[in-house]
């Protein structure tokens, strides 16, 4: 059970590194304008309200890191630490700007703690 919490926490780290890429360096490009059907005129506008959701997302991403590289107890409580983040960051994202968040950052998120949790 450890190996499959491990690489959940490794997929939700991964997902908030390419979060971080497209919010903060992709935002004004097609793809980061295709995440979120903006124009150029409105990508340009929000570049730097993303690119600080991006920085965050790294934070997050990094802390789950650390999780796995730490040894226990400081690496279990760093994974659950930050997985609960992600968890709250994906449910407020959901209820406050989009429902679809909810499979995208959440349940990833959620998944990860319980297999994290599980394997204690």
């Amino acid at each position: 059970m450890e190996t499959v919490a491990n690489v959940l926490v490794g997929l939700v780290a991964a997902l908030h590194v390419y979060i971080l890429v497209m919010e903060m360096f992709l935002w004004e490009k097609k793809p980061g304008r295709g995440l979120h059907g903006f124009d150029p005129e409105m990508a340009r506008a929000t570049a730097p309200m993303a690119a600080n959701q991006g920085l965050y997302n790294g934070f997050l991403a990094a802390g789950l890191v650390w999780g796995l590289l730490a040894a226990d107890p400081t690496g279990f409580r760093a994974q659950v630490f930050f997985l609960v983040c992600v968890v709250v960051a994906g449910v407020y994202g959901a209820v406050t700007a989009n429902r679809r968040l909810l499979f995208a950052q959440p349940l990833p998120g959620a998944l990860a703690l319980a297999a994290v949790l599980l394997a204690r």
